[in-house]
């Protein structure tokens, strides 16, 4: 008998439990009218992928045509580095030879330079002929290719943080994930024109300004509650 009226008070404790839990559905409206079983969201159907957005801007700069740039927005992550890398590598350096010609100079004499990210690599050693920048035009592209933002649990949370900056950028962080106040498309300039020390093309000496988009991020327009970004400024 005891065993039966554990069982009984087990029973109604999870009918309670449950009549609590559902009591309140995110998926009806709370204002009235009083919402009706016809108003639960469907979901059924097919569906397709049409975009993506982990690293805004490197589909528009690395893709070399409309019907490139479209594959890549409907194309699942794990496909992205062996469809795309070696287009995106190509455009990268056919943008080099494309400022080399408006420059009146040699494409062969502008080319990719290992970038930035080479010192997080490598450490605090400064890049040097034993110390070799690893960061090539194929494997940024390759890092590139998949448009997905990586995730690192013993790091913070960045886009990419320059530490101390050039020479050296002891303390550099980069490509651990993307906070609001990132301005990522200046990151991304720099990682694909910027060089070792971030400032190549940076609109000096008669070279082009293509390390910033000159769009500065505020701090004005982050807010602390949802959806996090102000009005546009």
């Amino acid at each position: 008998m005891k065993i039966n009226n554990i069982h009984i008070l087990f029973s109604a404790l999870c009918l309670s439990v449950l009549t609590v839990g559902c009591s309140s559905d995110d998926d009806f409206m709370t204002t009235s009218p009083q919402p009706t079983p016809s108003m639960e969201m469907d979901f059924s159907g097919s569906f397709s992928q049409v975009d993506h957005m982990g690293r805004p801007g490197i589909n528009t700069v690395l893709s070399s045509s409309a019907q490139i740039k479209n594959m890549h927005n409907t194309t699942i992550p794990s496909e992205m580095l062996a469809t795309f890398q070696t287009s995106f590598e190509t455009q990268l350096e056919g943008l080099h030879d494309a400022y080399a010609v408006a420059l009146g100079a040699d494409p062969a004499d502008i080319n990719f330079e290992p970038n930035i990210l080479g010192d997080i690599l490598n450490g605090p050693e400064p890049t040097s002929a034993n110390n070799p920048n690893p960061v090539s035009a194929t494997v940024l592209t390759s890092v590139l290719a998949a448009d997905v933002l990586e995730v690192a649990p013993d790091a913070p949370t960045t886009y990419f943080n320059a530490g101390t900056g050039a020479p050296n950028f002891e303390g550099a962080i980069g490509l651990t994930g993307r906070t609001l106040q990132d301005d990522v498309i200046d990151i991304s300039l720099i990682l694909l024109f910027g060089g070792e020390t971030g400032a190549r093309f940076n609109g000096e000496g008669g070279l082009p300004q293509l390390v910033t988009d000159g769009v500065a991020i505020t701090a004005n327009n982050i807010t602390s509650s949802f959806p996090y970004i102000g009005a546009p400024e």
